[in-house]
């Protein structure tokens, strides 16, 4: 198990993506992206244009958010991903479009 593993094996993404992402329908799609893959958390706009969003579930299933938020099936068009990984804190219950 990697340091950032928590012991259910959940994990956690924190990613900003930057590019032509707000007035989309990004967050409304990387919702329903999320709720698909059964992942929690939250995706919001940022005063800088971009979108931050925090998943947390299985290993798999953020990996496959990942990916595609990195990929030409998110909407807009996304110029860069800075993401981090760490053991997942189990404090979301849904994911959900916050501000």
């Amino acid at each position: 198990m990697a340091d950032w593993e928590s012991r259910d094996g959940d994990v956690r993404l924190t990613a900003r993506v930057e590019g032509m992402v707000q007035g989309v329908g990004f967050r409304y799609r990387t919702a329903m992206k999320a709720n698909q893959l059964a992942l929690t958390g939250t995706v919001k706009n940022n005063d800088d244009g971009s979108v931050a969003v925090v998943a947390e579930g299985p290993r798999n299933a953020v990996e496959q958010l990942r990916d595609w938020l990195k990929s030409s099936r998110a909407p807009g068009a996304v110029a860069r991903v800075e993401e981090s990984t760490s053991a997942a804190t189990g404090e979301f219950k849904y994911f959900d479009i916050v501000g």
